[in-house]
């Protein structure tokens, strides 16, 4: 290797050249909002229709992953079928190859920094000057991305073009283009971007370093190794996700073996338009566009077929989230019930788990205890999946809450149903609301304000003492002690709800807080308070007899009661 080449030039130009395309992608998701995710949700209700739509996002877009990722969320929630998400990839597929059109037809036959650096100081100086306005500071990152984007491959095209000068390619051993089609695969797994790879490919290409064949070989592996991205991101995802990454895989592959064994004959088809010897860059495009124009035309007809193989190699296997109801036969109604009441319970102890986790609180404070959840996991739980799952027992839960009720059942049976279910959905409202303050926790967590951060302290401990009642409850034989426990336990939310109140009141005089910290503050503290009186009335409904429920509900409305109640505990 020749010492002027810098192999510096060559990985500084990548990064530019990845950090452009990452950050065009960006600024066009933001300036579009959700019009791509709406056009791909409402322009594939046909095959041919899902491949214009597939192609379209992902020429704008510059990102076959992105639109990928896209239908793999689609398929994942329901609204897309199969044979549609396999249309809509196969049409990405032809969408990238506008990135190689770019490339070829700008970034070889203009000087780059003609127009690259023009981009990247207006970009910037928008980015800064329209800070205060989103639309235009992103239309300032977009020209940043292309700037990027070209300066990058300027810096390739340089480094390789010394790199050319000193290599000799009549020296190296010719072990077949199979080698440059793995080669290709390889580069592009690693790299998650199939357009850095085919531009590196088109940069080498344009200096001498490969023949065209090479290229058309690189090329075509470029394209097998693009579907890494759409398989790492079914990973643990549900059935109908790995269906649509399997289906990326066979037609990438499929598609790239046909191409691969007719190399000749589309390189004699291209010769017919295009004088490969001067213009090998503008023909390895069309190479591009070609074999993957032809692989969606032989595949078209065979896309159903191919989505009911899917079915049956992965069905789907629907997760077992209870643990009670499932065992209990419904036409025993007064056991039913029970199984149903303990299945709540059930609920409640997963709902402490989520809960702890959002607050980032070692669960062991609460727990001496794996939840059946974990215990059925191979792996930890993350938190999205966690609430999906409690999503899934809650509805679980329902559904056998109205199949009892098809049953003869006792007045007082249909009531205590009743009361159970009201239960349910008080947990399930209850996570809600510590999942929408999250973020909210998060900051304060991570700010710089004294107050805030201790605040988030005293959240973590208000959680973890408000936890540790609830369950000495749980464990209480005696309904009357669970009685006046919940009572007691209730007054000390209420308690911290206005001892916070207090001391924000007191820390706006003393000007420890901003003025828009204050609505947040309040905000997420009167939401978990809301979590905290919603699992303590999920008690109340699973454990009290009808008597007492209608006691404690009195009581709310009565404060000297109340305080009665917390002193004798």
């Amino acid at each position: 290797m020749n010492e002027t080449f810098d192999i510096w030039s060559l990985l500084a130009g990548l990064g530019m050249f990845l950090f452009g395309m990452f950050i065009l992608e960006e600024s066009i998701k933001a300036l579009s909002g959700k019009a791509f995710k709406k056009l791909i949700r409402q322009y594939t209700d046909g095959r041919l229709r899902a491949i214009r739509s597939g192609a379209l996002v992902t020429a704008i877009l510059q990102s076959s992953s992105a639109v990928s990722l896209m239908v793999l969320a689609f398929v994942g929630a329901g609204v897309m079928s199969m044979e549609n998400a396999i249309a809509v990839m196969m049409g990405s597929n032809i969408g990238t190859t506008f990135t190689a059109w770019i490339v070829a037809t700008l970034g070889f036959k203009v000087k780059i920094d003609t127009f690259a650096l023009p981009f990247i100081g207006l970009g910037g100086m928008g980015m800064i000057f329209f800070s205060s306005t989103p639309k235009l500071m992103q239309a300032g990152r977009l020209l940043i991305g292309f700037g990027l984007l070209f300066l990058g491959l300027d810096y390739m095209k340089d480094s390789v073009d010394n790199l050319a000068a000193s290599v000799d390619l009549s020296h190296i051993p010719d072990y077949g283009l199979w080698l440059y089609l793995v080669v290709g695969a390889l580069l592009t797994a690693l790299m998650q971007s199939s357009s850095a790879s085919i531009a590196i490919v088109l940069t080498a290409l344009n200096s001498g370093l490969i023949t065209f064949n090479m290229g058309v070989a690189l090329v075509i592996g470029a394209n097998i190794g693009t579907t890494i991205t759409v398989l790492l991101g079914s990973i643990g995802g549900v059935q109908s996700k790995k269906r649509v990454a399997v289906s990326h895989l066979v037609f990438n592959v499929g598609a790239g073996l046909i191409a691969y064994f007719t190399i000749p004959v589309f390189v004699w088809f291209i010769k017919i338009f295009i004088e490969v010897g001067s213009n090998s860059v503008i023909a390895l495009a069309l190479y591009h566009t070609l074999f993957n124009i032809t692989g969606v035309l032989i595949f078209f007809p065979f896309i159903s077929l191919l989505a009911r193989t899917l079915v049956r190699l992965y069905p789907d296997r629907r997760t077992v989230v209870t643990v009670y109801i499932d065992k209990t036969p419904m036409e025993v109604t007064d056991a039913a019930t029970d199984a149903l009441q303990e299945e709540v319970k059930h609920m409640l102890e997963e709902c402490q788990l989520y809960n702890l986790r959002l607050l980032n609180i070692d669960e062991k404070l609460v727990f001496d205890h794996d939840t059946p959840f974990q215990k059925n996991a191979q792996m930890r739980l993350t938190n999205e999946r966690l609430y999906d799952q409690i999503k899934l027992l809650h509805s679980d839960i329902f559904a056998f809450y109205s199949k009892i009720h098809t049953q003869e059942m006792e007045e007082s049976d249909v009531k205590r149903s009743e009361r159970i279910i009201y239960a349910s959905r008080n947990i399930m409202n209850s996570i809600k609301n510590f999942k929408d303050i999250k973020h909210n926790l998060d900051e304060f967590d991570a700010s710089e304000n004294i107050y805030l951060n201790t605040q988030y302290k005293l959240f973590r401990r208000r959680l973890v003492d408000v936890y540790h009642e609830m369950n000495k409850i749980l464990e209480m034989k005696n309904q009357e002690e669970q009685y006046r426990k919940l009572l007691s336990t209730f007054v000390h939310v209420e308690e911290d709800d206005k001892r916070l109140i207090t001391e924000t009141m007191q820390a706006v005089s003393d000007k420890k807080i901003h003025e828009l910290e204050i609505a947040s503050i309040l905000l997420v503290n009167r939401l978990f308070t809301m979590s905290c009186r919603l699992q303590i009335f999920s008690l109340k409904d699973l454990l009290l007899t009808p008597e007492q429920v209608n006691d404690f509900d009195r009581a709310l409305d009565m404060k000297d009661i109340i305080e009665e109640e917390h002193a004798k505990s």
